[in-house]
């Protein structure tokens, strides 16, 4: 199966990556080819990836916001539970692993996965079915960073059940009188956090799986965090509880 990348970002994470099998790259013609175009290109060059000048019209029917290239890769390399855990192990890191319980919204989900990627998880899991899985529209809402993270489509009990057995503990993120706050809880240690349904939390098995529930303290008048949003708080919180382990800085 084969599928298109789209956007300079997606586009340049995906060829840096390495983990897909790239075609070819279309490039609308008349484009500037600077800045990170050109780091595409000689990225292509070098892994001798065809590279085609096409009509604009061309990237149009394939995909919105295509920024001027797209690029025909395999599709996406799943990984599976034992990877995710094998990389804390070679990380020599407690395990840190969000878990997403049919998130729908490709928005959404390409948000968490960002987040996930740059605070340092070890891998993602996904339901089976009913929820987004890894389209280019992910890959480019990701910006790309959904090439560079282990993603597993699993059964989330059972793989919760797993987790348990391999010493991570695991909070599910809710709103409700029985989540603690923040403060109440460890969240340095070895970590997986659930993120629900946009609409309706977690699902009644994965909730009661769960070891501990969280919940993010709120001020205002709204009421309630966007799910990308929360979970976005609580990986950096967990990441903070780490102090920053592998930043940058």
């Amino acid at each position: 199966m084969r599928e298109w990348i789209y956007g300079r970002n997606p586009v340049y994470e995906t060829l840096r990556a390495g983990r897909r099998q790239p075609f070819r790259l279309l490039v609308a013609e008349g484009v500037q080819e600077k800045g990170r175009l050109a780091e595409i290109l000689g990225i292509c060059s070098n892994k001798k990836v065809s590279i085609e000048r096409v009509k604009r019209l061309r990237l149009d029917a394939l995909a919105e916001n295509h920024q001027g290239l797209a690029l025909e890769t395999s599709a996406y390399p799943y990984s599976n539970l034992v990877d995710v855990l094998d990389r804390a192990r070679q990380y020599q890191e407690p395990p840190f692993i969000l878990v997403l319980d049919t998130v729908q919204d490709p928005q959404n989900l390409g948000t968490l996965l960002r987040t996930a990627e740059i605070v340092g998880v070890h891998g993602v899991l996904l339901p089976l079915r009913h929820a987004a899985t890894i389209t280019p529209s992910v890959v480019n809402a990701s910006s790309g960073a959904s090439e560079h993270l282990l993603i597993a489509q699993a059964n989330l009990a059972q793989a919760i059940e797993s987790l348990k057995e391999n010493g991570v503990w695991v909070y599910g993120l809710e709103d409700s009188l029985e989540a603690k706050n923040p403060g109440e809880i460890r969240l340095d240690g070895s970590l997986a956090l659930v993120v629900g349904n946009e609409a309706e939390g977690m699902r009644s098995l994965v909730r009661s799986s769960c070891d501990v529930l969280l919940k993010l303290p709120m001020r205002g008048q709204v009421g309630s965090y966007n799910a990308a949003v929360a979970g976005s708080i609580a990986l950096f919180m967990a990441w903070q509880a780490r102090n920053f382990a592998g930043s940058k800085d």
